[in-house]
This record gives structure tokens, C-alpha cells and sequence, in this order.
């Protein structure tokens, strides 16, 4: 079986300014990919790769063995991005409840709500929301339809502790189930407790990929990031 996902050499300039430089990575089935970097460094710009969006200049990425973007192969993948504006006004249950039926066997919409917490929130418009409540939503949306491989974009960043820790139990049932998982996260302990392997970028490349356990043998991870990169801008 390939890997579930496969990032080879890819380069990309956005505004003339270089945002993958050969960048290199692999993500496989039932294992978690925490992704970590500094703003600027390629995490969001990598993903649109993976699904499409962007089109690298040079290199490929491949995805569940089918070039990336390709309707069939983003039929088996689940996005979470890290903000969208297009669910302003419906309400969560409308929303999933929605995008449960696009599939052919998907996740159940009222237990994948009280596992995330969304309940008590689940009938207000999606813009009334606060930051944290929205990510929950984006995640729910992200795996409803049982993906076989789920980019998640910053999926904690601003839930409060218990949600968190929520989404945490979440990912790791996706591994236990199979599913690749692909994960940014500017969290040091997030990537220690989730993730199987650690991908650290910097400035578009990778700069140190391997085990916690490995990328850790001498330092904390924290001190790793801080030695091996660099702050910049967003992309």
C-alpha cells in the first residue's frame, strides 16, 4: 500500500517570494503527522498542495496513490481549514447534518456533536459563534464523512482546555481507525502527545523530521523549534 500522503521536492513562489523550497514529506495510514513551524514557514501553503488548491511549480504530491486535486482523491480526504466564511449563517446541526448526506456512509451527526461538544451550540448561526466553538465545527465538518486521510489546520487553537483535550481523544480515534492524519500546530506538547512523527519547517523546507522520541534524544522539542527556525510572515 503507498503512503497516504506523498510530498516530493515540491517548490511554490507566491508574490515572488519562495514559500516551498524542496519541500519533502511523507504522512502514512493510521499514523498522525504533526507538521510544526513558524509562521511563514509553508504549513497552510503545504496543504493547499495536498488538496488542490495550489499547484506546486515543481515537484508533486500524491495523495491515497492519486495525484493531488483530483476528484477522486479528494473525495477520500477531509479538510479543516483554519477559518472559513462561507457557513456564516447556518446553524452547526443544519450544517453537518448537510454534509453527512453528501456521503454514502457517514459519520453519525448526532454522536460526532455530543463527542465534540457541540450540543449546546448546535443551533446558533455558524457567525455567532466564538473562534474555539467554529474550530469545533470545522473539525466536525472535516471528518463527518469518514475520510480516509484529514488535513487539519491548527485544530485546537483557541478551545479552552477541555475542548482541547476533546479533540485530542478525536484524533486518536481517527489513528486507532486507520486514518491518516495530517496536523499543524504551533503546540509543543500537542505534537508530543498526538504524534507518531514530527515534520519541522522552516522558511519552506524541512529542517528535522522523525519520532518524538528521536527528535528529542538531546533537547526538548520547544528548544528544537527555537534552534531550527526562523520567525517570518503568514502564508
Amino acid at each position: 500500500m503507498p503512503a497516504a500522503l506523498t510530498v516530493a521536492d515540491v517548490r511554490l513562489s507566491l508574490g515572488g517570494r519562495a514559500v516551498l523550497d524542496g519541500l519533502s514529506l511523507v504522512g502514512e495510514h493510521g499514523e498522525v503527522t504533526a507538521v510544526l513551524g513558524p509562521n511563514g514557514a509553508g504549513k497552510t501553503t503545504m496543504i493547499r498542495c495536498c488538496t488542490g488548491l495550489l499547484a506546486p511549480d515543481h515537484g508533486h504530491v500524491e495523495v491515497l496513490g492519486e495525484p493531488a486535486g483530483t476528484a477522486s482523491a479528494n473525495a477520500r480526504i477531509g479538510l479543516m481549514p483554519q477559518a472559513t466564511g462561507a457557513w456564516s449563517g447556518v446553524r452547526p446541526a443544519e450544517l453537518l447534518a448537510y454534509l453527512a448526506s453528501l456521503y454514502a456512509v457517514a459519520l453519525p451527526v448526532s454522536d460526532l456533536i455530543a463527542a465534540l461538544g457541540i450540543d449546546e451550540f448546535a443551533n446558533t448561526p455558524y457567525r455567532r459563534l466564538s473562534g474555539g466553538q467554529q474550530q469545533l465545527v470545522n473539525l466536525a465538518g472535516a471528518i463527518v464523512g469518514r475520510p480516509e486521510l484529514v488535513f487539519l489546520d491548527e485544530p485546537t487553537a483557541g478551545l479552552d482546555p477541555h475542548a482541547r483535550r476533546r479533540v485530542w481523544e478525536l484524533v486518536r480515534e481517527l489513528r486507532s481507525a486507520g486514518v491518516a492524519v495530517v496536523l499543524t500546530t504551533h503546540a509543543m506538547d500537542e505534537a508530543e502527545q498526538l504524534a507518531d512523527r514530527v515534520v519541522l519547517l522552516n522558511e519552506g523546507r524541512c529542517v528535522a523530521s522523525g519520532t518524538v522520541a528521536e527528535l528529542t534524544a538531546e533537547k526538548g522539542l520547544e528548544e528544537l523549534f527555537l534552534d531550527l527556525t526562523t520567525p517570518g510572515g503568514s502564508w
